[in-house]
């Protein structure tokens, strides 16, 4: 008996390993199955792009002489600021479209066009200044050519216009491998995924020419980079390629616009100078470490600004990434205490968590001298015990409120109290107040006539004036503070938002056009910028970024 089941045994282990290995073999065998199907189509598509290229490379080159003379023309040059257009896409007349399309440049890939300064001089042309463009329409009036912002000012980078003509060529442009940028101003790197900021600014670029500079704006923010290399001509073509990207920082420091953010280090103190009306910036981050420090509800961070009272006032404004630069208007967290300022942030906060924040300090009257730090705080831990044996004593004494200050007193010294109390103490009769004061205090106790909120004197002027002054909104509202600061995190249609598909700030806009987009919660930009189509990492298939998490579940059974 212990034989045959010993048999039995042996038996169902071996068809239990044999079925492991089959299902081992069938899927390592659907693996390489897909893995091979990835590789074939990646090799079709390759061997299809280089033909593709090979064959516009072999007609370009054979017809390059024809085609940079037979369609070049002298045109009237007109500048044209249409809508919110930032690229380099030219407006040409529709007689050039005529001469294209009869020579079949359309055939033959994107339209670029190279354009340069023509000086009359007597009987002589000299050119001077040049630079590479697309084209958007062929609308303009016979004889002229429309250029955009970008393009006006690389051919006239003093802003004056030098030359009322401009020799527009026909020309075929390398696809760009590689460039090297270096930005004008410094704090371009401190945007959060600022290569994303990039290529988002490139989208709408056709050409790159080496000596252009890129304007990039990013919120309320604009950065100018200097082109100094391209790969693998001085002008590439931008359009449907892959660019690997160095950007370096400025030259100098000296001149600049645009705001720094310096760095803080946890409880190193940072002085500075700061005049009426200005901001100066700060930044500290916050590490994993860190955030598992304040997650255990142990600790917090205490940002605190302290101030020289003899001749202004500052105030303290504390924001999160992506916001760089908090403002009056833009800010997670403010403090606007005469004198010393301190916000405490803890877990209990939604908003706050690890990562990147920005400390600004405004300019509210006067030149002020400052101090800023930032420090983590421990949590106070209280004896145990301590507060069961103060309350079990105050319950064993007879107590009586007293008619005053309504403070419970003990029976026995009940007169003494009254009649000193009603002597050197009042009551604020304002309506919700009735906090008891000392008799000389009394005077400096104040309530605002809007809001009913109790200050003293002094700090009733700066009060009115931070929180019930009226402020103007950009898209035309008008209100006061504490509304102007919700309107603009989540109602305003100029309100700077992260796009959730390209990573860039950008604008909110008005509603989504799309009934869909509008119940997922889509800006007017996450509608337009989620269209865009990408491969499918499953599959390869070409889906719309919108569409990729509802094409993972459906298709792929992914959650």
């Amino acid at each position: 008996m212990d034989f045959e089941l010993r048999r039995a045994r042996e038996k169902l282990e071996k068809e239990q390993r044999e079925r492991k290995d089959r299902a081992k073999l069938k899927l390592e065998r659907e693996k390489r199955a897909k893995q091979e199907a990835i590789h074939q189509r990646e090799a079709i598509e390759a061997v299809q792009r280089a033909r593709r290229i090979e064959a516009a490379e072999a007609q370009a080159k054979t017809i390059f002489s024809e085609y940079l003379y037979s369609i070049s023309r002298h045109a009237k040059v007109t500048h044209h600021l249409w809508g919110t257009f930032s690229g380099d896409k030219i407006k040409l007349p529709p007689s050039s479209f005529v001469e294209l399309s009869e020579q079949g440049a359309f055939d033959k890939g994107p339209l670029h066009f190279s354009l340069s300064l023509i000086h009359n001089e007597g009987a002589g042309e000299e050119q001077n200044g040049m630079t590479h463009a697309g084209v958007m329409e062929f609308t303009a009036e016979e004889g002229s050519v429309a250029l955009p912002p970008h393009i006006w000012s690389n051919l006239f980078p003093a802003g004056t216009l030098k030359s009322s003509m401009v020799e527009v060529r026909y020309v075929w442009l390398p696809k760009g491998t590689y460039a090297k940028l270096q930005s004008d101003e410094i704090g371009f790197s401190d945007i959060p995924n600022h290569k994303a900021v990039l290529e988002t600014s490139l989208r709408q670029h056709a050409t790159l020419s080496e000596g252009d500079v890129l304007t990039v704006n990013h919120g309320a923010l604009t950065y100018h980079l200097r082109v100094l290399e391209l790969k693998p001509s001085s002008s590439v073509s931008v359009l449907e390629t892959d660019i690997e990207v160095d950007i370096m920082g400025p030259e100098s420091a000296e001149k600049t616009n645009h705001h720094v953010l310096t760095p803080l280090i946890f409880g190193k103190p940072e002085s500075g100078v700061v005049d009426e009306g200005n901001y100066l910036y700060y930044k500290f981050l916050i590490d994993d470490d860190t955030w598992k420090i304040i997650s255990s509800a142990d600790a917090k961070i205490e940002i605190k600004l302290e101030s020289q009272m003899q001749d202004g006032d500052t105030d303290l404004y504390v924001s999160r990434h992506p916001l760089l630069f908090p403002t009056r208007h833009q800010h997670f967290w403010s403090s606007h205490d005469v004198g010393s300022k301190a916000l405490i942030l803890g877990t209990e906060d939604d908003n706050f968590g690890p990562g990147s924040y920005s400390v600004g300090i405004y300019g509210f009257k006067g030149t002020s001298k400052f101090t800023v730090s930032v420090t983590i705080q421990d949590k106070p831990r209280e004896k145990v015990g301590q507060n069961a044996a103060s309350s079990s004593s105050s319950m064993e004494v007879d107590t009586v409120e007293c008619r005053n200050c309504k403070r419970n007193i003990p029976s026995r010294t009940i007169a003494l109290h009254e009649a000193y109390c009603s002597r050197h103490n009042v009551i604020c009769q304002h309506p919700g107040c009735g906090i008891v004061l000392k008799t000389e205090d009394a005077k400096s106790h104040v309530h605002c006539g809007k809001c009913g909120q109790a200050f003293h004197e002094v700090e009733i002027e700066k009060h009115v004036k931070v929180f019930h002054e009226p402020l103007h909104c950009p898209c035309g509202i008008v209100l006061e503070k504490e509304q102007m600061v919700q309107h603009q995190s989540s109602d305003c249609p100029l309100r700077l938002i992260t796009c959730r598909f390209c990573g860039d700030m950008v604008q909110a806009g008005t509603c989504a056009a799309d009934a869909r987009d509008r119940l997922r919660g889509y800006s007017e930009h996450e509608s337009v910028c989620g269209s865009r189509t990408a491969p499918c990492d499953s599959c390869g298939r070409s889906v719309m970024l919108k569409d990729m998490d509802m094409h993972q579940i459906a298709v792929h059974q992914k959650n």
